[in-house]
């Protein structure tokens, strides 16, 4: 079967659960839904989805070349399937709860605005990494990466320093107690 090579085409309102395989190049996605699509082996260039919904996606071998997802649904997305080359992508009020970045390597990765619950984040390199504004209830952290990472402004994450790279990454005051909860310490937060 022919692979598609789409250029500069924006798509809007369409359902992606089944479409041709291939490679979008600065392409846009607006309202789209890939929701359990088999997206394995395609490659996203420059692209941008935007209101989309990639929940379950099947993610083998996919390229994300500098992508952006604003306010996208990405429920269980399995991230350390994707093709690793060049990997690189940006989340903007997204929704990625329960999501996978199992030894992903996503350094200098942007995640703004977004709910990160119980994503597993276990031997994943994210040095670099901006979290702005994230809720990362339950995410998991476990021999990560996270040198010079930055968290002063999101909430609700439980690191523990002893099983993860934190050097140079930045905290806020505030959620401190995200640092120091394994060590069965009373912390005034007044």
């Amino acid at each position: 079967m022919k692979e598609a090579y789409t250029v500069d085409q924006t798509f809007e309102n369409t359902d992606f659960s089944r479409f041709l395989k291939g490679e979008y190049e600065n392409c846009i996605f607006r309202n789209c839904n890939f929701e359990y699509a088999d997206l394995s082996g395609f490659t996203f260039t420059d692209c941008e989805f935007t209101g989309c919904n990639l929940s379950m996606a099947k993610l083998i071998k996919t390229a994300f070349h500098e992508v952006i997802f604003k306010e996208c649904k990405m429920f269980g997305l399995q991230f350390g399937d994707c093709n690793p080359f060049g990997l690189s992508f940006i989340f903007d009020g997204c929704l990625l709860n329960n999501s996978v970045f199992y030894k992903t390597s996503a350094k200098k990765t942007r995640f703004k605005n977004s709910k990160l619950t119980e994503t597993d984040f276990s031997e994943s390199d994210l040095s670099g990494s901006l979290f702005s504004g994230c809720d990362l209830s339950g995410a998991i952290f476990d021999h990560t990466n996270l040198e010079k990472a930055d968290f002063r402004t999101s909430f609700n994450y439980s690191i523990d320093p002893t099983l993860n790279r934190l050097k140079k990454a930045k905290f806020s005051l505030s959620e401190v107690h995200g640092l120091l909860y394994k060590l069965d310490i009373e912390i005034d937060r007044d």
